[in-house]
């Protein structure tokens, strides 16, 4: 198959808060969670569709985690413009123990516990998290990118997603992920992401609508 590979449109229902109501940040980062898990996971299964070979075991769990981590990342850069210092690190902390409760639950059931002595699945991920936040602080916006539109990583910031989702991948894949990655997933996911969090924090009045992105 020739790559990049294009793939059908998925959908995404975001449903927020009552127009008006006032909410924590921890309260928006809930349901910033729950867009942040759906994107990561629909991005992996559109991998799969493009016959990139992610197996249901340890690989699936280490593509994810990586996916999650970006996203993660993006969307703390974007409420660090929209919140105070405070408020960003009520919110971002929030979202990262939400997405690590979500990831540890679907890696029990489908691994089992961790081996003994291991740390548990949730801390492993937030210890991730905690370190790929330094690496990906190194690189900026896109410059032609609108700053209207929430924070625009930069193309050495779509390339370090694309080198650390590498090695997560057999040997055959690895030659084109870096341009699915940087040409058509990451784009589309961003899209849905930064969308969805300006709707997070738009106060005026909308129906809750569905994000279209790219895949199945």
């Amino acid at each position: 198959m020739n790559r990049p590979a294009q793939l059908p449109a998925m959908r995404i229902k975001s449903t927020w808060f009552k127009p008006g109501a006032e909410h924590s940040p921890a309260e928006q980062a809930s349901a910033m969670a729950f867009i942040v898990w759906r994107v990561a996971h629909q991005l992996l299964k559109r991998m799969r569709g493009a016959d990139f070979d992610i197996d249901a075991g340890p690989p699936y769990f280490a593509f994810l985690r990586e996916v999650l981590a970006f996203l993660i990342a993006v969307v703390d850069r974007t409420a660090a413009a929209r919140l105070s210092a405070p408020e960003r690190v009520e919110f971002t902390t929030a979202l990262v123990r939400h997405v690590a409760r979500t990831l540890a639950e679907n890696e029990q059931d489908l691994l089992g516990p961790p081996p003994a002595g291991a740390a548990p699945y949730a801390d492993r991920f937030i210890d991730l998290v905690n370190e790929l936040a330094q690496h990906y602080a190194e690189f900026g916006a896109d410059p032609a990118a609108d700053a209207q539109a929430g924070f625009q990583p930069e193309f050495a910031f779509l390339r370090y997603l694309g080198s650390r989702l590498e090695p997560t991948l057999p040997p055959k894949d690895r030659l084109w992920v870096l341009d699915q990655v940087m040409a058509i997933e990451a784009p589309e996911a961003l899209d849905i992401v930064l969308r969805s969090m300006r709707q997070l924090y738009d106060p005026a009045p909308r129906r809750a609508r569905r994000h279209s992105l790219s895949g199945d």
